[in-house]
């Protein structure tokens, strides 16, 4: 249930307000000042009852969110940080200062499961719409990327084991007595897929997969015999799932790699460093000039780059006043000219045709293009998509809004320092040029700015 608001605004004389207390020219607080949170409240009220005890502010929960992405922090260390920061306090809609933890970490991911997708695209919107006409350009560069999951890196030997270690805790849980637990034979075959690359001890790894393959189907039939048929049910996907990933081959096309995260799929990006990555392919769809992130989305199925198309473009759309008129992708985008009213730019041979002015400027807009690839670093390196640890590819949707949002935030503070200090100097160069402050003035100015 939503919280009643408060309507006494009388201010106490025995409390200090964060308001007067924090510096109002800080980043966090103007973005604070600035960011429409009735909004949120508006948009985010229809993913609550009318019943049960009262919920969390909506405006608490939706900070929370961003400075998670922010200061890529977990949902524990987010917790304990705006319990110590005065700063995150204001930013969450806090009046004073707060002696004890907002809420429980857990909230965090009630919230996500409450709003859903729909709900993180309109926090993702209002970013967006936060940059005013640099989100507006006509022209946008769009590339993808890989969202890895958290899931170790797969083996036919490991996911046997995790399919054995479920079947037996599934069979304790039922009350089943299984014919054979397998457990002392399961110790040796795990020692034997040790060092399976070795040419001495591959064969022994080999009989070792296939020995724990046979067990998974044991177990399935002894468990599926003994059950009655209303539990049978339920778990019937999990056993087909199992019976999926123990008869799959090397060769075979959609391949499982985890059994908790079973929609996740490999990706090939043929460098020396990562050859493989295991999660879902992410589009990014930034302004051209500005750089602003006006569009993401996630796909569920690994498809060529230029099938990813209309969904990027669609996200992008849907954020934006104006309509994308040109995107320019590189060369994987091949075999598409045009989607959605977009026009599709892709570098290519010369023309004979061109005049010297026009293949300079086909040389520039491309150049361009690479400004896209340090957006996606930065999302990776400091805003939590290098490693997605949400659940499911519902988990996988939310976590790029949100590092997304995370980036135009960070971006929107960076411009408004530059303005800030823009504003500063050509103050002092205006007090200089007429002669009404001198250089021990302009020093010591000067240096508190930069303090």
């Amino acid at each position: 249930m939503l919280p009643q608001s408060s309507k006494n605004n009388q201010p106490n004389l025995f409390v200090n307000y964060l308001e007067d207390m924090l510096d109002s020219r800080d980043p966090l607080v103007a973005l604070a000042d600035t960011m429409p949170w009735d909004f949120f409240n508006k948009e985010l009220e229809r993913y609550y009852s009318d019943k049960g005890r009262p919920a969390n502010p909506i405006r608490l929960m939706v900070g929370l969110l961003m400075l998670k992405q922010l200061k890529d922090l977990s949902d524990e260390e987010l917790i304990l940080q705006v319990k110590h920061n005065p700063y995150y306090q204001y930013f969450c809609g806090f009046e004073t200062f707060q002696t004890t933890t907002p809420c429980h970490p857990t909230d965090l991911v009630y919230f996500r499961q409450r709003i859903g997708k729909k709900g993180v695209e309109k926090i993702f919107e209002m970013s967006v719409r936060l940059h005013g006409k640099d989100a507006e350009e006509k022209r946008v560069i769009i590339d993808t990327t890989v969202q890895e999951k958290n899931i170790t890196y797969p083996t036919d030997g490991k996911l046997a084991i995790k399919m054995i270690s479920f079947l037996q805790r599934l069979a304790k849980r039922e009350g089943l007595q299984l014919r054979r637990t397998y457990i002392k034979e399961i110790k040796g075959h795990r020692l034997s897929l040790r060092f399976f690359r070795h040419p001495k001890k591959r064969k022994k790894a080999r009989a070792a997969i296939k020995r724990l393959r046979t067990i998974v189907g044991i177990l399935i039939r002894d468990i599926s015999r003994n059950l009655p048929q209303e539990r049978l049910a339920v778990f019937q996907e999990t056993f087909d799932l199992f019976d999926k990933v123990r008869n799959q081959k090397m060769k075979d096309s959609n391949k499982v790699y985890s059994i908790h995260e079973s929609h996740v799929y490999v990706i090939a990006k043929g460098k020396d460093h990562t050859p493989y990555e295991y999660g879902t392919k992410a589009s990014v769809v930034t302004a051209y000039k500005s750089g602003v992130i006006v569009g993401v989305s996630a796909h569920a199925k690994n498809e060529h780059d230029s099938k990813t198309l209309d969904l990027a473009l669609e996200s992008a759309n849907r954020n934006r006043d104006k309509p994308i008129i040109e995107a320019v992708c590189d060369r994987g985008y091949r075999g598409r000219k045009e989607v959605m009213g977009t026009t599709i730019s892709i570098p290519g041979t010369v023309l004979k045709r061109d005049t010297e002015y026009q293949k300079e400027k086909k040389r520039k807009m491309f150049r361009r293009r690479a400004a896209i690839e340090p957006i996606i670093g930065h999302l990776k390196s400091d805003h939590r998509l290098s490693r997605n640890c949400l659940k499911g590819f519902v988990g996988d949707e939310i976590n790029l809004l949100m590092a997304a949002t995370a980036f135009n935030l960070k971006k929107w503070m960076n411009n408004y320092l530059q303005m800030l200090l823009g504003l500063v100097f050509a103050l002092v160069f205006m007090l200089v040029w007429q002669e009404k402050m001198t250089t021990v003035e302009l020093n010591l100015i000067i240096w508190k700015i930069f303090q």
